[in-house]
């Protein structure tokens, strides 16, 4: 068996990596136990020379990576640009707050000394995903190396040159041998890598198909887990909302990296008093999205990664308007070369839908008409996932007091859902649990441990 990359533009198989078989696993495996040790003794200033270096080459080669990019999973060339320098800025990030972010805790006791500390787990197994190749893999190993754990990395089967540019990275940066390591292995032999007792601790970015079964297999062997799932964000637009900043933002929230986001927002709730006002500057601005071959400067938006979730995102699409949705635009795949799906909207939208209860992984954007206020946070909570939400009103305190009522680990008013290495990122609900980024991110793989000196 091999994991293929191949070009969602021309459907071209660019290279074949063959899966490893058990010796050169358990290889792997005795590596980075042998790294381990050191790496976890090691100072928070002697991390973070290497990383930093990362941050140079993700610099200085961002082109190329953007390119991958591109041709690897068919996300946009500028958008992938952008995302490497976001990867640089995590790892300068924690490699100079990581020793405040972990610096020992005094706490006043009877003892002559007592404190908290905050110490390496060991070894992370980190199963990640193809839609931000590059940046789901240093939003974790970023501050998880930082923290003084080794990382083992199954990325998506789809992105394996991705995934080996990114070994690549850190060992040309001087990371010791075995600290950061790439495994060649299906999802089948990932699983069974949880209960080996060399590995520590599991984060997972992906379904909820595959948290609920990581989770369950963490569990067996007690092992800490993080999880970052599915979404389907809400996008709130009140009636005092700024229409044409809201719209505006709305198309680049829904459609930035080929709709193929989990932060993305999927769900516009709009006040029946505005909604049609809305639209009719939401739906040009998409029906004038610029489709085309990513490795274009001018292309917005991209071939989807894979030809099942074209085929899954459409049957979908098709489900909802057969219960009543209104397509305005799009909601078809476009003929021809490549997994290309056009920008869609579905108006009329309501619960029972395929396009509002279920994670739609694409370009297509569901609107749904509500009375007042109480009706819009209903709906927008009306959810088993909560990620991230956004509301849009021109009194900053209106928009606050809603936002504090929205359910989901980030809410923003006037204002993409992002992720941010200085704050907190992850979900609630069936979107996960856990953190990554910030300090609550670096202290998520740490032994939390008191100490009581007399």
């Amino acid at each position: 068996m091999t994991l293929a990359s191949i070009n969602p533009m021309t459907g071209a198989r660019l290279a074949d990596y063959p899966l490893w078989a058990g010796p050169q696993l358990e290889q792997a495996l005795v590596q980075t136990a042998a790294a381990a040790p050191d790496w976890q003794c090691s100072t928070c200033a002697r991390r973070a020379e290497p990383l930093r270096r990362v941050a140079a080459q993700l610099r200085g080669k961002c082109d190329r990576y953007a390119l991958l990019m591109a041709v690897e999973m068919g996300k946009p060339v500028q958008e992938g640009r952008a995302e490497v320098e976001k990867c640089a800025w995590a790892c300068e990030f924690f490699a100079e707050h990581a020793e405040r972010f972990l610096q020992a805790e005094p706490v006043a006791t009877e003892a002559r000394r007592s404190y908290i500390a905050y110490d390496p787990l060991g070894t992370v197994l980190a199963v990640m995903p193809w839609n931000f190749p590059f940046w789901q893999v240093f939003r974790f190993a970023a501050p998880a190396l930082m923290a003084g754990n080794c990382v083992l990395l199954k990325h998506a089967s789809n992105v394996p040159q991705c995934a080996e540019a990114i070994e690549q990275l850190f060992q040309a940066a001087g990371f010791p041998p075995g600290v950061f390591r790439w495994l060649r292995v299906s999802s089948e032999q990932a699983e069974g890598l949880i209960a080996d007792p060399r590995v520590h601790a599991v984060t997972l970015t992906g379904s909820e198909q595959a948290g609920r079964r990581v989770a369950s297999l963490a569990g067996a062997s007690l092992k800490k887990t993080v999880l970052e799932l599915g979404g389907s964000d809400p996008f709130v637009v009140l009636a005092d909302a700024d229409l044409e900043v809201a719209a505006s933002a709305a198309v680049a929230a829904r459609f930035r990296n080929n709709g193929q986001s989990c932060i993305a927002a999927k769900r516009f709730v709009l006040l029946e008093a505005i909604a049609d006002d809305f639209l009719a500057l939401f739906r040009p601005k998409v029906e004038a999205l610029r489709i085309g071959d990513p490795l274009r400067e001018e292309t917005q938006l991209g071939p989807m990664a894979r030809a099942d979730l074209r085929m899954q995102l459409h049957r979908q699409v098709t489900e909802s308007i057969r219960l009543g949705a209104k397509a305005l635009c799009g909601c078809e795949p476009i003929k021809g070369p490549g997994q290309f799906y056009r920008p869609s909207i579905l108006d009329r939208v309501r619960p029972g839908m395929p396009v509002f209860d279920d994670e739609v992984f694409g370009p297509a954007a569901a609107l749904i008409r509500v009375r007042d206020e109480a009706e819009a946070l209903a709906v927008a909570n009306n959810h088993r996932y909560a990620l991230g939400a956004s509301v849009w009103s021109r009194d900053p305190a209106t928009g606050e007091l809603f936002a504090r009522h929205l359910q989901g680990g980030a809410v923003t008013v006037n204002e993409q859902v992002h992720s941010d290495p200085r704050l907190p990122f992850g979900g609630v609900k069936n979107s996960g649990y856990g953190r990554e980024l910030g300090q609550a991110g670096i202290r998520e793989f740490v032994n939390v441990r008191s100490v009581w000196l007399t």
